[in-house]
């Protein structure tokens, strides 16, 4: 055998054995058995079904029902298509919103002028069952994202809290708003997860 064939082989050998190292160094880690990396995820966080005080169907009594809906991520969640429904098939699309990281918007059921921490429904009834109900989040794609529900007995007056959150006092049962000393901006308001 000449020295260019002895050559020419040796250096397909370590081509190719430097191509094998660089796939299992590029390979993802969920292929490499690492776990994946955790996907944008929003939360039912807390619901209030039975609006505190009097229930006489003004705005201001629909607008004391609401779904609280937490990013739990580090990343903006795009909620554009996403649907928020009860058992009954009342539904309520999300249009052009993003969630901001580690940030909670409530949506109310009544009619007022949306912020990026409220949005409203415009419904000039109750949507929420008092009694038993399963409010239901849904992406774009329609596939579930979380559900949360209560029925028989009721559950803190009708306040319900998703997860493993600490509301560390920041709800006051009757008030349709937190109190953060004025600043409407949740970003960290919530509890560490356990």
């Amino acid at each position: 055998m000449s020295a260019s064939v002895v050559s020419a082989r040796s250096l397909a050998a370590a081509t190719l054995a430097a191509a094998a190292v660089v796939g299992a160094v590029a390979l993802p880690a969920s292929a490499a058995g690492y776990p994946r990396a955790e996907r944008p995820k929003v939360e039912i966080s807390a619901v209030q079904y039975d609006a505190p005080g009097r229930d006489d169907r003004s705005n201001r009594s629909l607008n004391k029902e609401w779904v609280e809906l937490t990013n739990t991520t580090r990343h903006v969640v795009n909620l554009d298509g996403w649907t928020l429904s009860n058992r009954d098939g009342d539904t309520y699309t999300f249009d052009n919103y993003r969630l901001a990281p580690r940030a909670t918007v409530r949506i109310h059921t009544g009619e007022g002028r949306d912020t990026r921490t409220d949005l409203y429904q415009d419904l000039r009834r109750e949507v929420l069952d008092d009694r038993s109900d399963t409010v239901t989040l849904r992406n774009d794609r329609n596939r579930f994202v979380d559900d949360e529900s209560w029925g028989g007995r009721r559950h803190h007056g009708g306040y319900r809290h998703h997860g493993d959150y600490r509301h560390h006092g920041d709800y006051r049962h009757g008030d349709e708003r937190r109190d953060h000393g004025g600043d409407r901006d949740h970003r960290g308001d919530r509890g560490d997860r356990h």
